[in-house]
């Protein structure tokens, strides 16, 4: 692991590959994440590859700043901006992209601020240009899982469903593993839930209100048709948090995107069928332009 510092704040960094490698990955995960997310698929992947995963400020073993009366420092313009400061502080000057839920939409913010910077991009389960619808009543979700660790892990366990038990997935249960989730899986998972229990008031509850902004506001929808990087995006039919309908909004609207829909995971491809992901993120960016 590393730290870099930029904006004023340390941010935590980990790689995973050989850094003499020819092609450089970067990973942005989600809300409530981390880096470490990566950490079953980076096992799978080729030696061609270097991968660099930045915990966002407020998140993982980054600086956790207390946030601003209207949430301003811990927009997804401001995760944008920190991570493109990650990338000139490491004088990373092309890469691509591989992002998970909330790391889609900041990608985005990325790639229309510096386009000369990135290849492809492999979009896990996505906030895409639409954003997030989040009501008022949604908020009550948050405040529960930071109520206590194992409502955290509760909360968690929704992304991944296919590593728990579907009885201990509804209401008033404790999330339990189903027996198909091995030992490496429930390790990494215990680890995430610690991490996420402890990010900022910034990530619990100033990420659902920049990403319901963009939805009401609409505002990176007119840019879909000007991006023109190579996309993947991947999608589980399992997952109930982004909306299928947007995924194949930004295929048909994006030049050169496509979508995969796998009928057996969640919302989290990247943990629950870690070979699976790599497996498709290797074969895309192999792919000639």
């Amino acid at each position: 692991m590393m730290r870099v510092r930029i904006n004023g704040l340390g941010l935590n960094c980990r790689w995973w590959g050989d850094h003499a490698a020819p092609e450089t990955l970067v990973f942005i995960h989600g809300n409530l994440a981390c880096a470490d997310w990566f950490e079953l698929a980076a096992q799978h992947l080729p030696p061609w590859l270097r991968v660099l995963g930045i915990d966002w400020r407020g998140c993982g073993e980054s600086d956790k700043p207390a946030p601003d009366a209207d949430f301003g420092n811990y927009t997804v313009e401001q995760h944008a901006d920190d991570m493109l400061a990650v990338l000139h502080a490491l004088e990373i000057s092309r890469c691509h992209l591989a992002t998970h839920s909330t790391g889609g939409i900041i990608s985005l913010h990325m790639l229309l601020r510096a386009p000369e910077r990135f290849g492809k991009v492999v979009g896990l389960a996505p906030v895409g240009p639409q954003g997030l619808r989040f009501p008022d009543e949604s908020y009550v979700f948050f405040h529960t899982m930071k109520a206590s660790r194992e409502k955290t892990k509760k909360g968690l366990a929704l992304t991944a469903p296919t590593l728990f038990r579907p009885e201990s997935l509804e209401a008033g249960a404790p999330a339990i593993y189903a027996a198909n989730a091995s030992e490496e899986q429930r390790q990494l998972f215990e680890r995430l839930t610690d991490k996420a229990f402890a990010v900022s008031d910034g990530i619990w509850f100033g990420t659902p209100k920049s990403l319901n902004r963009a939805w009401q506001t609409g505002s990176l929808r007119p840019h879909m048709a000007s991006i023109a990087h190579p996309h993947l995006l991947l999608w589980g039919a399992l997952d109930p948090f982004i909306p299928r309908a947007d995924l194949e909004e930004m295929a048909a609207r994006m030049p050169r995107c496509r979508l995969e829909v796998s009928a057996d995971v969640g919302h989290a491809m990247v943990i629950e069928k870690p070979e699976r992901y790599a497996e498709a993120l290797t074969k895309f960016l192999a792919e000639p332009d």
